[in-house]
């Protein structure tokens, strides 16, 4: 990343369009030197600052910044509020008062403290006494600042972004106040004896039923998943509940990259109580793309999704609900789905490792499960918080 000090900084509201493609482009001018920087697909990125296209305007507002220097783009910054985050408990790290920013891209420090400045008196102009952040744009997305793990690429849905962000960010005065881990398991050769224990007791239940998602009922299935996910999750540090409208965009974006040998469900006497959901990295894929599918890129990914193979697959989403967590029951149908889809995973999507993240530092259920996998850490993710 290179500096250039040459003239005063001066910051801008995106107005228009020209600003919105000002703000998109400019990642990817400033990243392009990064071996381990994936460049997202330019319209995901569009969709996702677009009221009308990202269903969480229906409960949000957002302002987005330029920083210019010298006749060029400096740096970006999105300032944003959800109003269903200030509906939560502030126990639970929302609540009344919070304010997010997001999106960040900055040529150099002095850029950066420039933009952070400017969201916060966006926020403080909302009423807002207290900025969360980075998050972009909801905590549904990519949460946190990339802190560890810088060396390789990210997987599917997780965000990379330059180390030295996170001195820039803590000399505005942020602390953090939630770590994300990632992590890593070898999948090829199988888990420890006692997953295989844990799994062939599961199978000797008759109570138990784990079952493929069925595509051809997509919406149902998505409705669902999302249902268990709201309820298992809602104790969770920085939860806010996916509305109707986000649960069916969720499932529309994710319809060509969901596999139904990759979802499971489990039931406990026909009751739809868990549910894991694993993606094959596209990352693989985009990471020589630029951003765009044209001209011949969006063939070679049709191509690729219609039988993928994905030496990494990632666990974004796995949950159970809030009755049975922390009950053996619980810990034994999260080791049968994974072990279910560590299988097909392998054998159809030529695997090798998975990514189980992100995880909450202090959710213990989820870190005692990775530790009884073998799994590693190999990327952490730090939230920020600032009184304003």
């Amino acid at each position: 990343m290179t500096a250039h000090n040459e003239g005063p900084i001066t910051i801008h509201p995106v107005r228009n369009k020209a600003d919105t493609r000002e703000f998109v482009e400019l990642a990817y001018r400033l990243n392009r030197g990064d071996p381990a920087w994936v460049p997202p697909l330019k319209g995901e990125v569009f969709d996702l600052l677009t009221p009308g296209k990202n269903p969480w305007f229906e409960h949000g507002k957002a302002q987005y910044f330029l920083a210019r220097r010298g006749g060029r783009t400096a740096g970006r910054i999105s300032a944003h509020i959800d109003f269903l985050a200030l509906e939560q408990p502030a126990s639970q790290g929302m609540g009344p008062g919070t304010g997010n920013w997001g999106l960040l891209e900055a040529e150099d420090a002095d850029t950066a403290h420039a933009l952070i400045a400017a969201a916060e008196d966006w926020l403080r102009g909302q009423g807002m006494n207290r900025a969360l952040g980075p998050l972009s744009i909801s905590v549904w997305d990519e949460p946190g600042l990339l802190v560890d793990g810088f060396e390789r690429p990210p997987t599917i849905m997780l965000g990379h972004n330059s180390p030295l962000y996170q001195g820039w960010i803590e000399a505005e005065g942020y602390r953090p106040v939630k770590k994300l881990h990632n992590y890593s398991v070898e999948i090829l050769n199988g888990f420890p004896p006692i997953v295989n224990r844990i799994v062939a007791a599961g199978e000797k239940n008759a109570r138990i039923r784990i079952r493929r998602v069925d595509k051809s009922k997509f919406d149902a299935e998505a409705t669902l998943i999302m249902g268990i996910l709201n309820d298992a999750w809602s104790d969770n540090w920085g939860f806010v509940p996916l509305t109707d409208s986000e649960i069916a965009h969720v499932g529309k974006k994710l319809k060509d990259i969901v596999y139904e040998d990759l979802i499971r469900v489990a039931e406990v006497d026909g009751e739809a109580v868990a549910f894991m959901i694993v993606l094959p990295n596209i990352n693989e894929r985009l990471i020589d793309m630029e951003g765009s599918l044209f001209p011949f890129n969006w063939a070679k990914l049709l191509w690729w999704l219609r039988k993928p193979r994905s030496k990494r697959l990632r666990v974004p989403l796995m949950g159970v609900v809030k009755k049975l967590q922390n009950s053996r029951m619980a810990s034994t149908l999260a080791f049968m789905m994974i072990e279910y889809i560590r299988r097909d995973g392998v054998t159809i999507y030529g695997a090798e490792e998975g990514d189980i993240g992100w995880v909450l530092d202090d959710n213990q259920g989820m870190n005692a499960v990775a530790e009884v996998l073998n799994a590693t850490v190999n990327r952490t993710y730090l939230l920020y918080d600032k009184k304003l």
